[in-house]
């Protein structure tokens, strides 16, 4: 006689099979929706997973999680209906990606440390038939995130600083040649100008986001940490000028500043 398994998540993510079927069978929305019109739904419940985490929210985290899910299910029973793959494909190709892909888990390759792990990793993908290291970089990625990964995958073969803090004097190289570009702008060539500037600030960009990798930061979390902050402690500035029946436009800058070291003292934090 079989064990009854309490918490089975193999009957649960048959039950969620099953509802897909019916979905898109029964319900008129459901049955209308392509891999197309879900795509900003699914880069929307992305974003949406990446705040409920900032946020530390378990609750939210296993709600969104959910949501992907079913997302994936729902690409799944699309494929399925052109014969093009099933949800068995999906899980049978990632499984065997994963066991090809650490051969120090299924094989016998030896490993000394995670950077050990992400090398072969990257050796293991070239091998695979990859145009190139960066080729694996999704083109639609937001920029920020984009060069933190072309930066990974650099870094995944070797090219990258023999000592981190290195990386400061190039960040001093890059804002030494934004000042100097600031510093001869001539606004009757405002567009020439103009595109020397901006390079010069992606340069600089890009070198500090170089240099929160080597320290183990992940640039688009602290950006959107500052974000959420800057937000919170705005927030708290508009706040004070309603309960003063005040528009922000008459309020001063020093007023406003005033208010702003305010809700840092009170250590204003969006979470």
């Amino acid at each position: 006689m079989s064990k009854i398994v309490e918490n089975d998540p193999l009957k649960e993510f048959g039950r969620l099979l099953n509802i897909m079927d019916n979905l898109r069978d029964k319900c008129p929305w459901d049955k209308q929706q392509t891999m197309e019109s879900l795509r900003k739904l699914t880069l929307e419940e992305t974003y949406e997973l990446g705040y409920a985490i900032l946020k530390k929210d378990m609750d939210e985290i296993r709600g969104e999680l959910g949501d992907l899910l079913l997302h994936i299910v729902f690409y799944a029973k699309i494929g399925s209906e052109t014969g093009s793959f099933d949800i068995y494909d999906i899980i049978k190709t990632i499984c065997e990606k994963l066991i090809h892909r650490h051969p120090h888990v299924y094989g016998d390759v030896e490993v000394q440390s995670a950077d050990d792990v992400k090398q072969n990793w990257e050796e293991l993908k070239l091998k695979e038939g990859r145009n190139g290291v960066l080729s694996g970089v999704p083109p639609s990625l937001p920029a920020l995130i984009k060069a933190n990964r072309i930066q990974e995958k650099a870094h995944g073969v070797g090219f990258d600083w023999k000592e981190r803090e290195l990386v400061w004097d190039k960040i001093d190289e890059e804002l030494l040649e934004l000042k100097s570009e600031l510093n001869s702008f001539d606004e009757t060539l405002s567009s020439e100008n103009n595109e020397f500037i901006e390079n010069e600030f992606g340069d600089l960009l890009f070198s500090i986001i170089n240099a929160a990798r080597l320290y183990g930061v992940d640039p688009e979390n602290a950006l959107e940490k500052t974000n959420l902050k800057f937000i919170d402690r705005f927030n708290y500035i508009e706040k004070q000028a309603k309960v003063r029946q005040l528009s922000l436009k008459e309020m001063t800058l020093e007023e406003m500043e005033a208010f702003w070291e305010q809700a840092k003292r009170m250590n204003h934090e969006p979470f």
